[in-house]
């Protein structure tokens, strides 16, 4: 089929759109600024507030009223309720007195609100300044070149491995508080939720998913959109309007009153449906070498022996070799027969490398960098996932995009600006200190026996 021609740019326009884009940068730049000196003051009016409740009773009831009664000023001086200038006065405590470093890139305009949120929240279990001073160092420069929505995950990796509580300590403890409870809403509703590892909760919803999805095209191919009555007319009543939603819902309940999706099996098979989840896992913890966590990809990470758990059940994996500085992904393999080369794009873009997407490899296409029709290869420096979305623009618009060694897809804009995209992997897979002190022995000592052997070779050849 004969594309469109596509409707070009004219000079002036693009000039034009360079300075509106130029402008927009430097006003969010001051934007930034002032809602970090907005922080700062909110942080000088609780700040107020603590000096008042210092010199009162030492009643939780007394303690509360001063904080109480300056959030209500706030609240009622910024047309906000005293609940949400309250929520804002420890926010800003939170950023200002735990997290110096992320609060002065805010200031500096470097990275917004929301990054400065995501950064102090994925970090705020962690118990002293040395641990959170570390944190800020690793997660920052990622902030400042990324989506706050691509940090998030990360943020939580990085903050579990620098807690000196173990992971797999703390994920037990957590554990040992599973729960289910029923909420009553209005309207004859009600919330069941469920507290459970995350593994779990994840597995479960991909396998809901997967099963309001198959109902939802079973229908479609089908074409079961009503019943038919004895004229022949399909009945309006009983045309299947639910959504997606809806569908993954009652599949649900369906489940857990009956055992078995009964009411949608039908044509969709949904009983031979099972959950698939992406669960990376350090070596030395799959070895039980220690016990760093795992992460699940698109959630945040989980405890070692889960993952090891999920690794010796699982019907196939891939073992991922990564660079033990750069953190780049070198190659996958796996130990039963599969398709190599897309397994080790997977598992290193893990998302579509457009900066600032995050829509999950499974629903984006391999794309070759190079166009096929143009000579590019198809190979891994050539290769990289693409949402709908981005793989349109990248060949129907003025885009351009190179692929630099590690996966980098660096793209250039209509007006000229350069916006560099890095796996996540390149900055999830930051080996653990042991790994890099064996690395380097390793390494010193592979030199000193090629020196050695050098030499011998040298002196017998004299």
């Amino acid at each position: 089929m004969k594309r469109p021609k596509r409707c070009r740019f004219e000079p002036d326009e693009l000039s034009e759109l360079d300075a509106v884009v130029s402008e927009l940068v430097r006003v969010r730049a001051q934007v930034n600024a002032l809602q970090a000196r907005e922080t700062q003051l909110i942080h000088g009016a609780a700040q107020i507030a603590g000096a008042v409740e210092s010199r009162g009773e030492a009643s939780s009831r007394a303690a509360e009223l001063p904080h109480r009664e300056v959030a209500a000023e706030v609240g009622a001086a910024l047309r906000i309720s005293d609940r949400t200038a309250q929520r804002l006065m420890g926010e800003s405590n939170t950023l200002i007195q735990k997290f110096p470093a992320t609060f002065a890139a805010f200031a500096a305009g470097v990275i917004t609100r929301t990054h400065a949120n995501v950064v102090a929240d994925a970090g705020a279990h962690l118990p002293d300044a040395a641990a959170r001073a570390a944190y800020e160092a690793t997660v920052l420069p990622v902030a400042e070149r990324e989506s706050a929505s691509r940090i998030r995950s990360f943020a939580r990796i990085v903050a579990e491995r620098l807690h000196p509580r173990s992971f797999t300590e703390r994920h037990e403890s957590a554990a040992a508080g599973r729960c289910v409870r029923v909420v009553d809403l209005p309207d004859g509703m009600a919330e069941l939720i469920a507290t459970s590892p995350a593994v779990a909760a994840h597995g479960v919803l991909d396998r809901l998913n997967r099963m309001a999805r198959s109902v939802r095209d079973s229908r479609a191919r089908t074409g079961a959109a009503g019943e038919v009555g004895v004229d022949g007319c399909i009945d309006a009543d009983s045309i299947d309007r639910r959504s997606l939603a809806e569908l993954r819902t009652d599949v649900f309940m369906d489940l857990l009153l009956t055992g078995d999706p009964a009411a949608h099996a039908g044509p969709a098979g949904l009983a031979a449906i099972t959950a698939h989840m992406q669960v990376t896992v350090p070596v030395l913890s799959l070895i039980g070498r220690n016990d760093a966590p795992a992460s699940l990809v698109g959630a945040g990470p989980i405890d070692a022996g889960t993952a090891r758990l999920l690794a010796g059940t699982s019907s196939g994996w891939d073992r991922i070799l990564t660079h033990p500085v750069s953190g780049e992904v070198v190659s996958v393999d796996r130990y039963t027969p599969g398709k190599k080369l897309k397994r080790t794009l997977q598992a290193r873009d893990q998302h579509c490398l457009f900066p600032g997407c995050r829509v999950a490899v499974a629903r984006c296409d391999i794309d070759h960098t190079l166009d096929f029709a143009l000579g590019g290869r198809t190979c891994e420096p050539n290769l990289a996932h693409l949402c709908k979305r981005h793989h349109t623009l990248k060949h129907e618009s003025a885009w351009r995009v190179v692929q630099k060694p590690g996966g980098i897809l660096e793209w250039t804009s209509l007006t000229g600006r350069v916006y560099p995209d890095v796996p996540t992997t390149a900055v999830t897979f930051k080996p653990d200190d042991d790994w890099v002190e064996w690395f380097a022995t390793a390494t010193a000592a592979a030199t000193a026996t090629a020196t050695a052997t050098a030499t011998a070779t040298a002196t017998a050849r004299c």
